[in-house]
């Protein structure tokens, strides 16, 4: 049998070691939690596409991960912005972005800070309407944001999007 001494030191030692470890075990989780995944997805055929969720509410600060479930096709992430080539549909002064070609698996971050309601597409897809909305923060709930550049879009893509009091009311339209 062997005694162990108890040193107060020694206990001291251990319980402030696993203090830090739980925090930052924690700390992980809650980082974790403050990321929304947003798959990108398709049947086997590639006759449907979409984005699960296509509307989300987020805090400020909050990041998004884009990943691509869709075994069979490459997909996008991609602003409404005219640096893609394509009306302002995101808040004036937010950062616009473009994820790339996301093959199987694949995934995109991006953080958002800026409040407001952020529209974006998939560039091989939008025609089929694969679009989503993020609300980042609260906004007026009956807003309309972007009815002036609806014109522009894909009567296909105009339509999935859901509405910011959908998403406002729920957190999270599929």
């Amino acid at each position: 049998m062997r005694t162990v001494a108890h040193d107060p030191r020694r206990r001291l030692l251990l319980s402030a070691g696993g203090g830090l470890l739980l925090s930052a075990a924690a700390a992980r989780r809650g980082l974790a939690a403050d990321e929304i995944e947003i798959a990108l997805s398709g049947t086997p055929t590639g006759s449907h596409v979409w984005f699960r969720p296509r509307g989300v509410l987020i805090r400020p600060g909050q990041a998004v991960r884009w990943v691509n479930r869709d075994a069979g096709n490459v997909h996008t992430a991609t602003a409404y912005h005219p640096d893609n080539g394509k009306p302002l549909r995101i808040p004036e002064g937010a950062k616009p972005w473009d994820s790339g070609y996301l093959m199987p698996n694949d995934a995109f971050v991006m953080v958002f800070d800026v409040p407001g309601v952020y529209d974006y597409y998939c560039i091989p897809h939008e025609q089929a309407g694969m679009v989503g909305r993020i609300v980042v923060g609260r906004v007026d709930a009956s807003l309309r944001p972007y009815a002036g550049t609806d014109a522009l879009l894909p009567q296909a893509a105009v339509a999935a999007f859901p509405g910011v009091g959908e998403i406002l009311k729920s957190t999270r339209v599929d």
